[in-house]
């Protein structure tokens, strides 16, 4: 995250406390692992979440973001609603990828909304239950990360209604948050938009139960993050699924890694995603220009040649 945000929330953790926060966080990570509501209605919940969620939520959004900018353009897009915005994650990730666009956040929790508006002071911030809203103001882009499960089932609908270029959903990569990204992928295919990422084709997904796509990012942990889940790593790996898709048609990645390249002597292994279906590569040495793109490949890559 920008460093100014990385200092505002060590800040917030130190005036609230270690004790305050240990409780807060064991809350938020049981309610997180049990996929249960868990408002973020205080001072110090809304820290916690700062300290140990907002950092893994932006690297998932900024690596998403970083996708569409490079199918859409940086000019395509003037303006980004973020629906559902919590602490502003997704907006924030929106400000590097589309420094120029208009950003407007819709939070129904005050404290969220707060923290947002600290480091996106040029945002608007609207306190809103997008629930009750019968349609969102249009806006170029259209966000709903990690959010779309506190929804009712209209609201898909609404989003992509909203969005004047594009609109993105990201939900945590578990097989239920796939679940809810397929539904969305298959409503708007049939409204007629177009997959921008991260699939190459506008095809049903090639994978079956009990399988699912989704990716990681991996974060870097401080101090305080590391001493509040009792972590021994530095980092930890976000896993997400999402889908990006567009008003007009766009070129989309011809292949994509959707598991993580497996390194063997003189070999990579890469499993992708392709418009006829899911393909395992295998690279070796011999041909060393495509074996030097595999070593090079991460998940969630496309084009890889």
């Amino acid at each position: 995250m920008p460093e100014a945000v990385r200092r505002a929330i060590q800040e917030r953790a130190a005036q609230a406390g270690f004790a305050t926060l240990k409780s807060a966080a064991a809350q938020l990570s049981d309610a997180y692992r049990e996929g249960r509501a868990f408002r973020l209605t205080s001072a110090e919940r809304v820290t916690a979440y700062l300290v140990t969620r907002m950092p893994a939520t932006y690297a998932a959004n900024f690596t998403v973001l970083r996708e569409v900018r490079s199918r859409l353009g940086e000019r395509s897009i003037s303006s980004v609603l973020d629906v559902g915005a919590g602490t502003g994650a997704a907006s924030l990730a929106a400000r590097h990828w589309f420094p120029d666009a208009r950003i407007t956040l819709m939070e129904r929790e005050a404290a969220m909304l707060d923290a947002a508006r600290e480091w996106l002071p040029d945002a608007s911030a609207e306190m809103r239950n997008v629930t009750s809203m019968p349609a969102l103001p249009p806006h170029d882009l259209v966000i709903a990360a990690y959010s779309l499960g506190e929804f009712d089932q209209a609201m898909a609908a609404r989003l992509w209604e909203a969005a004047r270029v594009a609109c993105v959903v990201i939900e945590p990569g578990t097989p239920k948050g796939f679940a809810a990204v397929l539904a969305v992928r298959a409503e708007w295919l049939a409204a007629g938009a177009h997959i921008a990422a991260p699939c190459p084709a506008e095809t049903p997904c090639p994978l079956a139960p009990p399988d699912w796509c989704h990716f990681a990012a991996r974060v870097e942990r401080t101090s305080v993050h590391r001493r509040l889940k009792d972590a021994a790593l530095g980092y930890e790996d976000e896993k997400y699924s999402y889908i990006a898709m567009a008003r007009q048609a766009v070129t989309p990645a011809n292949q994509r890694v959707i598991r993580r390249p497996q390194h063997q002597p003189g070999l990579v292994i890469l499993e992708t995603c392709t418009a006829r279906g899911v393909v395992t590569r295998r690279v070796s040495k011999r041909d060393r220009d495509a074996f030097r793109a595999a070593r090079q490949a991460a998940w969630g890559d496309a084009d890889i040649s």
